[in-house]
């Protein structure tokens, strides 16, 4: 009897050992790949470093080539202009997920290439409006092995101007004081250069295929501040269930913050999501309390 015991409990081990595994170990494990982790692999096929949050992969794609303007603002790379990439294990295989920043005489080549590599297409559309040039962005997703996934969407983003060089220097905080912007939001946030930016996660699970999506695959709402002279600039997205969707637009249009665009993201997540995005420029304070209005009217986790 006990050497049965043992067995049973060595097998139960056995199975259980992956769940708490760290994301690089994750990763080096997946199929076909035992020398080097997977994230390792990824940082040289898109030849610029990653972040891993839990067991999630993300490597960005600033579009600083591009130069544009709404209105009088010059559009900062990290306030909308950053396309990226996230991957997460599942089972045997990874999942991934993204946005790509694109012009829109890019779009149907590198919609061409992904297609043709099976890479699925969730989504292209609009998230700001009278910017010049016009910008597009094109959700992203696949299943399989990583470094697979990852060669097709580098292929693909090289048919655009996307710099694929890695990215060099590190902004340092500008002097702008944001602490009032803070103390309304109610909640700290990432400060870089002239922004100060916002991710802010929903309160239930979200699952696709039956895996729990994390927020920093998509599903958190970005919200981000960009300091011009004494005003800012702020443009992102709320990430809403349906009944939301109109006591968000009339919180934020309340508060003379334009909604640029409602649109979905994914195509079978659960719940059913729709991506609101929104454009303000005027006193950040004012800002701020049209935010943190629209925020109080979701179902938004008070953890961040």
């Amino acid at each position: 009897m006990k050497k049965i015991t043992l067995v049973f409990l060595l097998i139960t081990a056995v199975f259980l050992q992956p769940l708490n595994w760290p994301a690089d170990k994750i990763f080096a494990e997946e199929r076909g790949i035992e020398k080097q982790p997977v994230w390792k692999k990824l940082e040289q096929i898109f030849n610029r470093k990653g972040t891993i949050q839990n067991d999630v992969f993300k490597v960005t794609f600033p579009r600083t080539d591009l130069k544009v303007k709404v209105g009088e603002v010059m559009i900062e790379p990290g306030l909308a202009l950053t396309g990226w990439l996230a991957f997460k294990p599942h089972g045997n295989e990874t999942m991934m997920m993204g946005d790509l920043v694109l012009l829109e005489t890019e779009v149907p080549k590198v919609i061409s290439k992904l297609s043709s590599s099976g890479i699925e297409i969730t989504a292209l559309h609009n998230h700001l409006i009278n910017e010049m040039p016009r910008v597009m962005y094109l959700h992203v997703a696949g299943h399989g092995e990583s470094t697979k996934l990852a060669d097709n969407v580098e292929a693909a983003l090289a048919k655009s101007g996307t710099p694929l060089t890695q990215p060099t220097g590190v902004q340092q905080p500008s002097s702008f004081d944001w602490s009032k912007v803070e103390a309304i939001m109610g909640q700290k946030g990432h400060r870089s250069g002239n922004l100060l930016q916002f991710s802010i996660s929903r309160a239930e699970p979200i699952t696709e295929n039956h895996m729990v999506i994390p927020p920093s695959m998509g599903v958190a709402s970005p919200i981000n501040f960009q300091a011009v002279g004494k005003m800012a600039a702020i443009t992102g997205d709320f990430v809403l269930l349906a009944n939301e969707v109109n006591p968000v637009i009339r919180a934020l249009t309340e508060h003379g913050i334009t909604v640029t665009a409602i649109h979905n993201h994914m195509l079978v997540e659960s719940p059913r999501l729709f991506f609101m995005h929104f454009w303000g420029y005027d006193d950040p304070e004012k800002l701020a309390r049209g935010l943190k209005a629209a925020l109080d009217k979701t179902n938004h986790s008070k953890k961040n």
